[in-house]
């Protein structure tokens, strides 16, 4: 019988430069969920066209400081790109929220945002349109195929690193430079 792998929950997927041709070049995925039924996580590298304004304004979601409006709302992957995720710390205080840890939440309810426009929202968020999911056993698949490299997740680069490094940073917690990898530095 197959040795199920631990779950992945809470790890950082990061793109191997063999998906340079897909929707996942390049990107970071905070895993948010692994089970038995598949994974779903936020791609947090992936700048949107909107700013989290744009989206209040579109949800009729009044006030918010200016540094707040002008957040960039990230493409958290191709699945219900329609649906906002907030990742954030600060506990499962709103509806709809998912404990990833016991410090880092996935909320997908209204309450939140207008919580963040009030001033009182959590003090790290990210906001995603989208999220990335793999069916049952697909993201194993994908990891033996070496798509993705895992390391775990951190709070500073969630929540610091600037998105444009994200990709580098993450590969750098677990010793690992893709400009010394054949098949990103062009050749062999």
């Amino acid at each position: 019988m197959p040795v199920m792998p631990e779950p992945l929950t809470n790890q950082l997927l990061i793109a191997l430069p063999a998906l340079s041709e897909t929707n996942f070049s390049r990107s970071v995925a905070l895993i948010c969920q692994h089970d038995d039924d598949g994974a779903m996580g936020i791609v947090v590298n992936r700048r949107s066209e909107y700013t989290l304004g744009e989206v209040l304004g579109q949800m009729g979601v009044e006030g918010g400081t200016e540094s707040l409006r002008a957040q960039p709302v990230l493409a958290g992957g191709p699945v219900h790109p329609e649906r906002g995720f907030v990742l954030h710390d600060g506990g499962p205080r709103w509806d709809s929220t998912l404990a990833i840890t016991d410090k880092l939440f996935l909320t997908t309810s209204r309450d939140i945002l207008e919580d963040m426009a009030r001033g009182a929202g959590p003090d790290n968020a990210i906001v995603a349109l989208g999220c990335a999911g793999w069916g049952t056993g697909q993201l194993e698949h994908e990891l033996t195929e070496n798509d993705w490299l895992t390391a775990p997740a951190d709070a500073e680069l969630l929540f610091s690193e600037p998105l444009e490094s994200r990709w580098q940073a993450a590969a750098g917690r677990i010793g690992v430079d893709f400009a010394h990898l054949a098949d990103y530095a062009g050749h062999a």
